[in-house]
């Protein structure tokens, strides 16, 4: 039973499972929208009768308590996860819809064992074949999705820390990739490097 006045963050799962789903899986990316860097995805089937106390879309966590919700996540028994990254070049080539989809399919595809059904943040993923519910910011409405945001998020996050090493001056490991004021400054002044997104109009202008 869930408490009055509490969301319950495993109603779509339940869902799934009374259509005869035993393994869901929940899945989110994380770096649609930056101006640089890959684009991930993270699958997550979670253990029977998972729970935990703070858990919730990844975006509304401190960074800290995401890193220390992701370190719980990783080592958790029973937790099947994978995690799956588009880079810059293949993001130019098809699109940022279309990387982002296949970021996801990768991702399930890494699993252990394949899902019965896959719960996905936002709207439809054709990639990932008919049995999925897609859930308008299902981040903060699905544990699955919920724990995949964060998985994605810190995986990304930590990417991004190392690609600011390698081209340091644009401020990656501050912003992550994302259009800030320092970002857009630092790209008019250094112009793009290799692992800004051409096809994204500030980084095709800044080229120019």
């Amino acid at each position: 039973m869930t408490p009055r006045g509490a969301r319950d963050l495993l109603r779509f799962e339940r869902k799934a499972w009374s259509r005869g789903a035993t393994r869901v899986c929940g899945i989110d990316e994380a770096g649609r929208g930056p101006l640089a860097g890959p684009v991930v995805a993270a699958a997550v089937v979670l253990p029977p009768a998972f729970s935990h106390p703070s858990l919730t879309d990844s975006k509304q966590l401190g960074s800290q308590k995401r890193q220390e919700i992701y370190d719980q996540l990783i080592r958790h028994p029973g937790m099947d996860w994978a995690v799956a990254m588009v880079e810059v070049g293949e993001i130019d080539r098809l699109n940022i819809l279309k990387a982002t989809w296949k970021a996801m399919a990768e991702a399930r595809r890494a699993l252990h064992r394949e899902p019965d059904w896959t719960l996905v943040d936002g709207l439809r993923v054709p990639p990932l074949g008919n049995n999925q519910t897609p859930i308008v910011q299902g981040d903060a409405l699905s544990l699955s999705i919920a724990a995949a945001s964060v998985i994605a998020k810190v995986t990304r996050d930590q990417w991004m820390v190392r690609l600011d090493r390698d081209y340091p001056g644009y401020g990656f490991a501050r912003h992550k990739g994302y259009g800030t004021v320092f970002h857009l400054r630092a790209l008019r002044r250094l112009g793009p490097c290799p692992v800004h997104r051409r096809s994204f109009a500030p980084v095709r202008q800044a080229a120019r």
